[in-house]
Parts: C-alpha cells; structure tokens; sequence
C-alpha cells in the first residue's frame, strides 16, 4: 500500500521535473504596463473566500482581465494542473502544496485562505459499530490521497497507535466517497465540506483537523500562484489579494449576505453554509503576514515549518521519497503580494 500512497502522492506532480512552467495566458499593453491577456483560476467547492467572490462575481472587475475558472476536486489534480502549465493560480490544502514544494514544482503560496478545523473530519458510519479510532483496524476508510485530509488520518492513525497496514485506506474523491458511502461500501471517510455534511446525516465524528491541530497538526487551504505569472504579473496577485479581503470583510461586516453568496457558489443553503464556513478560520490580510503564518519581509513565519513539517511526516510514511530542507519551504512562500496589497 505504501508503493501505491508514493505512486499516487508524487504522481501528479512527477511532471514538474520536465515541464519548463510558463504563465497560461498572453501579454498585452494596457496603459503602458503588461497585462496577461487572461487569467485562470483553480478552484474547489470549500466554504470560504473564494466561494464568496466567485459567486459574487467580483473576479474580472477587480483584476481587470478575462477571467477562466477550473474545478478540481482536490489539491491533487491542482499540482497536476500546475505542472502542465494549464492555470495560473490556484487553490489547494497544505498537505499538497507542501508535496509540489517538494517535488520542484515552480509556485509559491501567496495566501491562506482558511486554517482547517472541524470543517475537515473523520466521520464513521452510525452501522460501522466504531466509536475509536483504535476500532477502525480491520474497517474500509476512504480519504483523497495527498490532501490535507489524507494527512489529518495518518497523523490521527500513528497518534492512536493504530498500524497502518491494519486499515484499508482507499483514494477516493470527495464526490465518490459520498457514493461510495450511500452504497455501504466504505466504513468511514476523513473529508471536507459540503460532502462532509451529507456524510453525517448517518454518520459520527471520530476526530477532527481542529483537535489534531491542537496537537500539532495544522493544515489550511491557501492559493498558490505560478512563479513565471507572479513575476511578469504582481499586480494581477495582489489584485485577487483585495478581492479575498473583500470577501472577509463582507463575512466580517455581513455575515448573512455572505451566506448567500457561499449558498449560491456551493448549491447548499445559506444556513447550512454559515454552519459549514463556521469550522474554518478565515485570517485578514494584515493577520497573515504575523510570525505564526508567512512572516513580515524576508522574515519567514512558522508557514514554512508547517509546509517542511508535512513533507518530512510523508517521507516517514513512504508516501514521498524525499523532502528538501527548511529553506526550499521557506522560498516556496511569498509574502510580498500580501504586502503590496495592502499599501
């Protein structure tokens, strides 16, 4: 199985060490500066800012070019989709942007857009008769391999004392685990939202990424940017900066009406929203350049560590062959948009 988590982790990034990465689209001159002549943007359904602009259609106005939106259904395909140069920003948890750092992958993490917590779970079907983790040996647990929730469950396996090769952990998307799920085909799921939400309506919750995290296990979702894009375009990035911050400070200032906005982008109600965004930590602008996340200037914050960190815990497990040291983590964050931002 370990073969199987290495092959599957560095699989969508192996393209990385022959593919020269260049921005997608063209330039053109607009008043004098460069401007690409489109940008694309790779997302995924989680209840947070980026639901809350794309829905409200803030995108092309506030950058002010064409704007192409991409789904994926995990920070997965996101890195395959940056090795092959097809998007140039786009959003993926910790867990694999940390496997693209490692694996030379050429972008930089430019944002947070949520610290993780209970929005990310470990839920057990109410017939699996499991109420430990110690109780899942034996039991069919799905979880998309190189997420932030694959590395939640291998982190709360080893923290449980649970071997791994006891549990028959399955790669599964999060559309195919609440199928999966629905058929009884797996015991348990550690997922996130809104398939999360579908899964505990005949289901429990054996742990969460907000409790690992107060053991030591921080994961988030943050945008990563391609460094050939970032570096002819640093406005177009501190541009979807604003438009994050916006949607913080309407979640802030309005919450009901970002409610409707993460209804409209998730097809969920605006209550079931508001429940599902209330387990994720949304962070400011301002607050994300602190020690604790990417760090004033040059001065690197404990992002990188985490980043270094999680490459380090895959290497132990086989699912990575190798990880660089602290200072590869280190340039693969990029504070200065934030920064720029906010002048």
């Amino acid at each position: 199985m370990k073969k199987k988590l290495r092959l599957l982790l560095t699989g969508g990034v192996a393209l990385a060490l022959c593919v020269q990465l260049a921005a997608c689209g063209n330039s053109k001159e607009a008043d004098g500066a460069a401007k690409p002549e489109s940008v694309t943007i790779g997302y995924q359904d989680i209840p947070n800012d980026e639901v809350v602009a794309r829905a409200k259609e803030w995108y092309e106005d506030e950058l002010g070019v064409p704007v192409n939106f991409k789904k994926f259904d995990s920070g997965r395909d996101v890195n395959t989709a940056f090795a092959s140069s097809s998007i140039d920003i786009g959003l993926m948890g910790s867990t694999p942007a940390s496997v693209g750092i490692a694996t030379g992958l050429a972008y930089e993490v430019f944002w947070i857009h949520d610290v993780i917590g209970p929005a990310e779970s470990l839920a057990v079907r109410n017939s699996a008769g499991v109420s430990s983790l110690k109780e899942l040996a034996g039991k069919k647990v799905a979880v998309p391999f190189s997420s932030t929730a694959h590395y939640s469950l291998l982190n709360a396996l080893e923290l449980a004392g649970v071997n791994l090769a006891d549990v028959q952990i399955l790669d599964l998307q999060p559309n195919d685990i609440f199928a999966a799920w629905q058929r009884g085909d797996i015991d348990a799921a550690y997922v996130w939202n809104p398939v999360l939400g579908e899964l505990l309506k005949d289901g429990t919750v054996l742990t969460d990424s907000g409790k690992l995290a107060e053991q030591g296990i921080v994961t988030a979702d943050v945008g990563v940017v391609s460094k050939a894009f970032a570096g002819k375009y640093p406005d177009i990035v501190a541009k979807y900066i604003k438009v994050q911050q916006k949607a913080y400070d309407l979640y802030t200032r309005s919450p009901d009406e970002a409610g409707e906005a993460l209804a409209k982008g998730l097809n969920i109600s605006k209550e079931e929203a508001l429940k599902q965004t209330g387990d994720l930590i949304w962070l400011p602008a301002g607050e994300q350049l602190s020690a604790k996340y990417f760090g004033p200037g040059d001065s690197k914050g404990d992002l990188a560590s985490i980043l270094k960190a999680t490459a380090d815990f895959l290497v132990e497990q086989k699912a990575l062959e190798q990880a660089p040291d602290l200072e590869a983590f280190k340039q693969g964050i990029n504070s200065e948009y934030i920064e720029r931002a906010l002048k």
